[in-house]
C-alpha cells in the first residue's frame, strides 16, 4: 500500500497533467494510469456511458482496444444502474459478471472494484473498474473504494470538459458531412463521393506525413470542398453537355461561395474547410481557379483535396460524362503530376493506390444515406 504522503504525489503529478489535457482518449488513458497506480490493480478501466445508444463504451482500457457493451451488462451496467460501488474477490462466482469481456480480450479476471463516475450535476457519466489486485491477497479493500473516489473527484471535471468537447466536435463533423451531401446532392451526386473523397484525403495526409490529428482534421474538412454548390442554378449544375465559357465562369464561382460561408468560423474544423472549399480547384503549374495559385503556395489541404476529388470524380457516373475505366484515370495522374497535381502527393497516390481502391469498392454509389 502507498503511504499517504506518496499517494498525495501519485494523485497531485496525475491531476496536474489531465488539467492540462484536452483530448478525452488521452485523459481516460491517465485516469487508468492514475487509478491502476494507487489502488495497486493490474488493469484499470474507464466506462462511459452512452445515453444515445445505451451502450457502456471504453476507449481506452489498459491493453484492450475500444469495447462496447450494453448499459446493463456485467458488473459495470449493475454499477451505472444502482450508482453502488462494488468489490468482488472472484468475478467467475458472480453472477453479473459478464464473461464476455474476457472471451474477447483472453484475459482472465478475478478481482474486480467499480466505483462510478458522476458529472457536476450528480449524474453517472461512467464508472471506473479496476481488475486483480496485485497484492499478495490478491483482493480489493474500501479504502480502495475510497482511494478511486479520490482519483475520480480530482479528475471528473477534466473528464466531463473533454466528453463535452467531444461531443460538440462529433456534432460539428455530423452537420459538416450533411453540408457537404447537400452540395453534392444537388448535382446529382450521392452522400458517397463526400465519404470516399474524406477517405481518400486522410490516406494521402498519412502518406505525406502529417500527424493522425492532422489527417483526421483534413479527413473530417474534405466533406465541403463544394458547398459553394448550393449557389449556383441547376441549369448549370445539372447541364449534360458541355459548359459554355459563361457558364463555366459562373460554375468557377462555387469555390469563393463555400469559402464565404465558412471562412468567419473560429473552428479549426471549419476554418480548414473553408481554405480546402476555395483551393481545391487550383492547379500545381498555376493555371488553376479561383486565384491561379501556383506550387506550394497552395495550401497542402487544398493539394490534398484536389487529388482524392479528381480521381473520385473520374471514376464515377457524372450527368455530364460516364465513369472512366482505371488505367485511364492512373494515366492522367501520370500526366499530371507536377501540372495539375503536387508530384509528391502523386507519388503517394500510387503508392497507396491499394487503399484507395479498396475504399472506392467499399463505399460504392447505391443512393442510400452514408453514415460518417
Amino acid at each position: 500500500m502507498l503511504r499517504p504522503e506518496d499517494m498525495l504525489k501519485v494523485i497531485f503529478g496525475y491531476t496536474a497533467k489531465i488539467a492540462n489535457e484536452r483530448k478525452l482518449d488521452k485523459i481516460l488513458l491517465l485516469m487508468a494510469d492514475m487509478g491502476r497506480e494507487m489502488i495497486q490493480a493490474d488493469r484499470c478501466t474507464l466506462w462511459l456511458l452512452d445515453r444515445d445508444s445505451n451502450e457502456l463504451r471504453t476507449q481506452v482500457a489498459h491493453e484492450v482496444g475500444e469495447m462496447r457493451i450494453p448499459a446493463t451488462s456485467g458488473l459495470v451496467g449493475h454499477t451505472i444502474l444502482t450508482g453502488q460501488s462494488i468489490i468482488i474477490e472472484d468475478a467467475y462466482q458472480d453472477s453479473r459478471f459478464n464473461q464476455e469481456v474476457d472471451k474477447a480480450t483472453g484475459y482472465r479476471t478475478k478481482s474486480i472494484l467499480v466505483i462510478p463516475i458522476r458529472d457536476s450535476e450528480g449524474e453517472i457519466m461512467g464508472a471506473f473498474q479496476a481488475i486483480n489486485k496485485t497484492t499478495p491477497e490478491g483482493v480489493f479493500e474500501d479504502r480502495d473504494i475510497e482511494f478511486l473516489t479520490l482519483a475520480a473527484y480530482y479528475s471528473g471535471k477534466s473528464l466531463e470538459a473533454a466528453m463535452l468537447a467531444n461531443e460538440i466536435e462529433e456534432t460539428q463533423r455530423e452537420i459538416i458531412f450533411v453540408m457537404g451531401e447537400v452540395g453534392e446532392t444537388r448535382s446529382k451526386e450521392t452522400g458517397y463521393h463526400v465519404k470516399r473523397v474524406a477517405e481518400y484525403s486522410k490516406i494521402l495526409a498519412l502518406g505525406i506525413g502529417m500527424s493522425e490529428d492532422e489527417a483526421e482534421l483534413i479527413k473530417t474538412a474534405s466533406p465541403m470542398h463544394d458547398i459553394g454548390k448550393v449557389a449556383i442554378p441547376d441549369s448549370i449544375l445539372l447541364k449534360p453537355g458541355k459548359l459554355t465559357e459563361e457558364e463555366f465562369e459562373h460554375m468557377k464561382q462555387h469555390t469563393s461561395i463555400g469559402y464565404n460561408l465558412l471562412r468567419n468560423s473560429k473552428r479549426r474544423i471549419l476554418k480548414a474547410a473553408a481554405v480546402i472549399a476555395i483551393q481545391h480547384h487550383e492547379k500545381w503549374n498555376g493555371r488553376g481557379y479561383p486565384c491561379g495559385l501556383r506550387g506550394e503556395e497552395i495550401h497542402l489541404y487544398g493539394r490534398i483535396t484536389a487529388i482524392a476529388d479528381v480521381f473520385d470524380a473520374l471514376g464515377s457516373d457524372r450527368v455530364y460524362k460516364k465513369a472512366w475505366d482505371l488505367e485511364r484515370i492512373l494515366t492522367l495522374f501520370r500526366e499530371e503530376r507536377g501540372e495539375h497535381f503536387d508530384p509528391q502527393l502523386v507519388d503517394v497516390f500510387f503508392d497507396n493506390l491499394d487503399k484507395f481502391l479498396e475504399i472506392k469498392e467499399k463505399f460504392q454509389d447505391s443512393g442510400e444515406p452514408v453514415e460518417l
